[in-house]
């Protein structure tokens, strides 16, 4: 048996601020509740909410350390785990902790590493397909012969999304910044990619879809290319918001979404209720888990030690890579 330590070395955030304010710290060890399970992680994925995160200096449910997914050993199970054994190599998504040597999930929300993906690669997946089912398939409820188009298609949400929903036969475009970026974009799988800083974005969106429009939208840039959004979209079209603009308000103009019925939404994950998370859960499993690691593959743009979680903060916040950024963690 496993004898695990009383405390771990975590990476918090001190205060808010510049990616400096990340710092190594001895926290003590979680303890897995009924339905939860502990795991030695190998791996740890990074994404934009961290980086707003710090920069707020928020500490959710006070807990200092951020990370919303990982991977790695299962070493404890709650009372009331039923499915996940100790050892089994899983990857998961988190409430939080995951820049850490040991994290708790709900066993709910935990997959087994398809044999297909390794640690490090596992890491990079949870959040992201969580966050494009939820949105793509909860809230805007798309549908096989809509087309659906993902602003930012090679950031680490979009280049899961477009390999997952292409991979099953659905029809999705994506914009991006840079020509590199278009033709990663493509080769994930979109059917065309477009610069969204194009002034005839909407014009040539709606053409490659035959005039038929877009009739779900994930938007990653806080509303900054609504205009095109509204005159890319199909009647009765839904757009659903991931970042929130530090709190900016979003000017509408509302002939043009009444005259197409169009629906405006948004989400935040982390506060979603298990229930709800443990159905996109279910769905991804049945759907796309069996993809992981041939047709669906995460890229990975950095692969950085635990100890550098402020570099790979910089990293994310240029703004110039393609896929994933990690952290490995040696335990």
């Amino acid at each position: 048996m496993t004898t695990l330590p009383n405390f771990q070395t975590s990476i918090i955030i001190l205060e808010a601020g510049r990616p400096e304010v990340l710092q190594p710290a001895q926290v003590p060890l979680p303890k897995p509740g009924a339905y939860q399970v502990l795991i030695r992680i190998a791996a740890a994925g990074i994404n934009r909410h961290d980086c707003l995160q710090r920069a707020a200096g928020i500490h959710h449910d006070g807990n200092p350390v951020p990370g919303l997914e990982a991977s790695g050993v299962v070493v404890a199970v709650g009372p009331k785990v039923k499915d996940v054994q100790v050892g089994a190599r899983v990857m998961a998504l988190l409430q939080g902790g995951g820049y850490a040597e040991y994290a708790v999930a709900d066993e709910a929300l935990t997959m087994p590493v398809p044999d297909g993906l390794n640690m490090t690669e596992a890491a990079a997946v949870p959040e992201a397909l969580f966050t494009a089912w939820w949105n793509f398939f909860f809230l805007m409820r798309v549908q096989r012969g809509e087309f659906s188009l993902m602003h930012g298609g090679t950031s680490g949400v979009g280049h899961l999304a477009l390999q997952a929903m292409s991979a099953l036969g659905y029809r999705i475009l994506a914009t991006c910044g840079s020509a590199d970026k278009l033709a990663a974009a493509k080769g994930f799988g979109a059917l065309d990619a477009f610069n969204y800083n194009d002034v005839d974005l909407a014009e040539k969106v709606t053409a490659a879809t035959g005039g038929q429009g877009i009739s779900a939208l994930l938007d990653v840039s806080a509303g900054a290319h609504l205009d095109a959004d509204l005159e890319m979209m199909a009647p009765d079209g839904r757009i659903s918001h991931l970042s929130g603009g530090g709190g900016a308000a979003l000017g509408v103009p509302m002939k043009k979404l009444m005259a197409k019925r169009i629906s405006i939404t948004g989400s935040l994950l982390r506060p979603l209720a298990l229930d709800r998370k443990t159905q996109v859960a279910d769905m991804i499993r049945r759907d796309v888990w069996p993809l992981l690691g041939n047709r669906v593959r995460p890229t990975l743009a950095a692969i950085l030690p635990l100890s550098e979680a402020a570099q790979a903060h910089r990293t994310m916040e240029q703004g110039r890579h393609i896929g994933k950024i990690v952290l490995t963690v040696d335990t």
